[in-house]
């Protein structure tokens, strides 16, 4: 009996060791692929982003019209759990706390965008809402007060609703004159502080969303797409991305007549990059990764910086694609200062030209290609919280590649990056949230070696409405209780702030001191473990 006793205390110690041994390897590990503040360029930007409709609420406070998302969001089954942004995370009212939260993490930066329904309610045919113009002086002021430099979006997806119901939204040219006169009305009254633009945020997924799938207002779509009221999946997302590209280019040129030669800023336009791996080890698939960059990257790119779009566009669509006149190829070309990449993850992509593929995959608007995340049943990185957005942080290093050889090594920043979690639950202890942006911005640190990237944007800084999401999904440092709207510190505000403060060895006291948490995941799963045996 005494031996056998002796037997299973040896084994619980073992066992025990055992534990506290991968815990150790595990340690090791990450610290060999620490990434540090030390590997990036003195002026480098660390910042967060937001958007004016995810997080501003107060919906028809203070003058502000109805936006397209307003009236969307009334429509049932259009969002998670049929929500809506009218208060969202109140952020109108409570900017100056929020404020100190990314002073609190030792941001430089923060990239917000300008609600349009809230600075010119009716468009160009209305007046200009003072008190629109009041609250952005106000936040862009403070922000400076802390050293926080603003980074101004003119447009992310929310425009006032009458533009929708009385020109057409982006279908309409007429949209480029509203555009221009908005953009106006933001240089002059607050490009003296702002020195950072970005006119559209995504207008390659505006285009997908609201005329492909029909999931953004205006929801134009048709089969096999979606099944909408009215669209054409094949023809309206061209001609929508057709006016936002020239819109873009007619703002640049105003800014960089009348305002430019006082303010001195910087402009540029953001686009969702995904980046792409073939599926099989073949010449097609490889040739449908090229297509697929060209009809999602590219297509945003080009234009802004060569005056016209991708060969592989002109190829695959023939007469159907938009051309520029003369003169918009003039004004588009060069219309940029910087590109803005928002990355999220990396997709297979399969061709569909010589190969069968379901869901459209095989006409001309998705390129004749398919994407997946998933290889023979394997995922292509650790699943997220989002169906097609995976773990996978090579995709970093490789799209700014891309951009660089593409573009001829422009100035760039990464002007999104997160992730939403598996199971929202326990988000405060959100280890997998911490790994996903070590990983990513160790990638990153790899790709500037060779690249001119000046700032890396983690969205989001607290959680808010994500679109059709809802408030289902959580991309936030700060966690924001839907009753209360309390903010409270997740475990990657403290893993970012101690990075920022460029502690080499991350050390999890400063992590939980700066997240406000009493133990560390990973001794907490320790303990569970033991005590489970």
């Amino acid at each position: 009996m005494e031996l056998r006793g002796g037997n299973l205390c040896f084994l619980y110690l073992f066992s025990v060791f055992f534990i506290f041994s991968v815990f150790l390897a595990q340690s090791f590990k990450q610290d060999e692929e620490q990434v540090q503040r030390s590997q990036f360029p003195d002026g480098f930007f660390f910042g967060t982003s937001t958007s004016s409709y995810q997080v501003e609420g107060a919906y028809l406070e203070d003058g502000k019209g109805l936006s397209n998302w307003d009236f969307f969001t009334q429509i049932p089954g259009k969002i998670a759990d049929d929500d809506n942004g009218e208060v969202a995370d109140d952020h109108y009212n409570r900017y100056l706390e929020d404020i100190e939260l990314m002073h609190s993490l030792g941001t430089n930066a923060y990239r917000f965008s300008v609600s349009w329904a809230r600075i010119l309610p009716d468009g160009m045919l209305g007046s200009v809402n003072p008190r629109g113009i009041i609250f952005y002086n106000k936040l862009i002021d403070n922000l400076l007060s802390k050293g926080i430099e603003p980074f101004v979006t003119i447009h992310h997806h929310d425009l006032p609703q009458v533009l929708e119901q009385r020109d057409g939204g982006w279908l309409s040219p007429v949209l480029r004159e509203e555009f221009v006169h908005f953009t106006s009305i933001c240089f002059e009254s607050f490009g003296d502080r702002v020195k950072y633009w970005v006119t559209i945020n995504e207008p390659n997924m505006m285009a997908k969303f609201a005329y492909l799938k029909g999931l953004y207002p205006p929801a134009h779509c048709s089969p096999p797409f979606g099944n909408c009221s009215t669209g054409n999946s094949d023809i309206e997302p061209l001609i929508g991305m057709h006016n936002m590209l020239i819109a873009h280019a007619m703002a640049v040129e105003m800014y960089r007549t009348f305002f430019w030669p006082k303010q001195n800023g910087f402009i540029g336009i953001v686009a969702h990059a995904f980046m792409y791996e073939p599926l099989r080890d073949e010449e097609r698939d490889r040739d449908a990764v090229d297509r697929a960059l060209a009809f999602n990257v590219a297509w945003t790119f080009d234009p802004v910086v060569y005056g016209d779009y991708p060969a592989e566009m002109r190829h695959c669509h023939g007469l159907e694609l938009p051309r520029f006149s003369a003169k918009e190829k003039q004004l588009l070309r060069g219309s940029i200062d910087f590109i803005g990449v928002n990355h999220y993850s990396t997709l297979y992509v399969k061709d569909c030209i010589h190969s069968p593929c379901p869901s459209g995959g095989d006409r001309p608007i998705m390129g004749f290609l398919n994407t997946t995340g998933y290889r023979d049943g394997v995922p292509i990185g650790e699943p997220t919280g989002l169906d097609d957005f995976f773990l996978v942080p090579r995709g970093m290093e490789k799209i700014i590649d891309y951009v660089k050889q593409r573009y001829n090594n422009m100035p760039m920043f990464v002007t999104e990056n997160g992730c939403t979690l598996q199971t929202q639950e326990n988000e405060l202890e959100d280890g997998d949230r911490i790994n996903f942006h070590k990983s990513y911005l160790a990638s990153l640190a790899r790709a500037i070696s060779g690249a001119d990237v000046r700032g890396y944007f983690v969205w989001s800084v607290m959680d808010n409405f994500e679109w059709i999401n809802g408030y289902t999904k959580r991309f936030g440092l700060y966690y924001v209780d839907r009753e209360t709207l309390e903010r409270t510190p997740k475990l990657s505000a403290g893993w970012f702030a101690s990075f920022i403060r460029n502690n080499s060895h991350n050390d999890r006291e400063e992590i939980r001191a700066a997240s406000g948490h009493n133990k560390t995941i990973i001794f907490s799963q320790l303990e569970a473990k033991v005590a489970e045996m």
